[in-house]
């Protein structure tokens, strides 16, 4: 069973696509989503990365997802989830899981004006479509065990390290299924 971090954001559009692809899914709001649910794989979805980042503490759930992460749980982070698992952010002081051996640029593409939608090669998968809103790209790989998966333009758009996989573009928002099922199928 996948948990899907609910707090804020496009969460709904991962437990859509999820549900075509009939894997069980249940939200993660409060602590007792967790206590009564033990995640196989988690989802964290773009949206606004501080306004995730205290909504995960005040709701008391950032230390229990820190640790189920860190205990090699999958995790999946688009957008702001990519931006919430990385080590470093380079524009920015706040930080917050720092599973992740990688440095990243917030709102790396633009402003919500700037969104755009691209097609690139996705290692393991092939040709797929991207959507970026105010997306960030990785800036810099931190450890040589850190896989890149995409580039675009020259900037790394997705990646992935021990358990987790990261997209700079938002997988849920296109009808191609592949970046989902290379998630359960390589996690």
């Amino acid at each position: 069973m996948i948990g899907v971090l609910a707090l804020q954001g496009g969460f709904i559009e991962h437990i859509h696509a999820l549900e075509k692809l009939g894997v069980p899914n249940f939200e993660i709001r409060e602590m007792g989503d967790l206590e009564k649910n033990k995640p196989d794989g988690i989802i964290l979805p773009g949206g606004e990365s501080t306004t995730i980042g205290k909504l995960l503490h005040s709701s008391g759930l950032f230390q229990c997802i820190d640790d189920l992460i860190r205990s090699g749980v999958p995790v999946l982070g688009t957008c702001a989830g990519m931006i919430l698992l990385a080590k470093r952010i380079v524009n920015d002081d706040r930080l917050y899981f720092q599973a992740m051996d990688i440095s990243v640029k917030r709102n790396a593409y633009g402003r919500q004006l700037g969104s755009f939608c691209a097609v690139e090669n996705f290692e393991g998968i092939g040709r797929i479509p991207m959507t970026f809103i105010r997306a960030p790209f990785i800036e810099r790989i931190d450890d040589e065990n850190v896989q890149i998966l995409c580039r675009m333009d020259d900037h790394i758009v997705a990646a992935r390290q021990k358990n987790m996989l990261v997209t700079s573009f938002h997988p849920e928002l296109t009808d191609d299924l592949r970046v989902h099922q290379y998630f359960l199928d390589k996690f």
